[in-house]
């Protein structure tokens, strides 16, 4: 998952960017609203973390923006304790959910992880396919009932094709699960990490679409590529 992180204050951004990173999710970080804009209409973002009070161009600016491109990310805006009325503007102008500053971290997470289920039409906390589970809340990876271990970037490929079985995502898409702006992209890392999932989960799990990208069959071992 990709996260746009809107914060001007650099503290508490550092700490949230840290914890981000450490769910090993890829995360950019800006601190004004038209920087915010710029990326929002240059980067394929999974989800916004918008703080209201941004300088340049305050939050509600950007959300309007955003949803005046008719862009449908999900939306988590983060408010004051005392800002009723900040936080009743942002959901009415398109946010999704809301979280109350100074936050605990793991609500963020939890909120987070909430709002991703809800955009790929999920419920359910724990993702199946066939005889493999993953828990995206405490990143449990199972198969056959026994602990697999992922390396934090073949969680980031497997957990999006898991999220949807059926969707194809293009190399291009997973690479931007993988990567923020400062990380450096290697030519075949979709393609290695790939490889580690379906020989540590099966070759079965993720199916090769030729010329589109990856996904992980509808149904459970049909027409799967190894």
């Amino acid at each position: 998952m990709r996260i746009l992180l809107t914060e001007d204050d650099t503290m508490i951004g550092e700490v949230v960017l840290d914890a981000l990173r450490a769910e090993g999710w890829a995360v950019d970080w800006v601190k004004d609203g038209v920087m915010a804009d710029t990326a929002l209409t240059t980067t394929h973002y999974d989800l916004l973390l918008l703080d209201l009070g941004l300088p340049r161009k305050d939050g509600l600016e950007v959300l309007r923006s955003l949803r005046g491109r008719k862009q449908r990310l999900p939306v988590l805006i983060a408010t004051a304790r005392d800002a009723v009325g900040q936080r009743v503007a942002g959901l009415d102008a398109g946010a999704d959910d809301y979280i109350v500053k100074p936050y605990d971290l793991d609500e963020l997470l939890a909120r987070i992880r909430a709002l991703r289920r809800r955009a790929d039409g999920r419920a359910e906390p724990i993702y199946a396919w066939g005889e493999v589970t993953i828990n995206p809340a405490t990143r449990e990876v199972r198969r056959a009932g026994l602990p697999v271990s992922l390396s934090a970037r073949e969680w980031a490929v497997l957990e999006p094709l898991l999220a949807r079985p059926g969707r194809v995502l293009s190399r291009a898409q997973l690479e931007e699960k993988l990567y923020s702006w400062r990380d450096e992209i290697s030519s075949n890392a979709v393609e290695v990490y790939v490889h580690g999932v379906r020989k540590k989960l099966g070759a079965g799990l993720i199916e090769n679409q030729r010329g589109l990208g990856y996904r992980v069959p509808a149904e459970d071992g049909q027409g799967a590529e190894t």
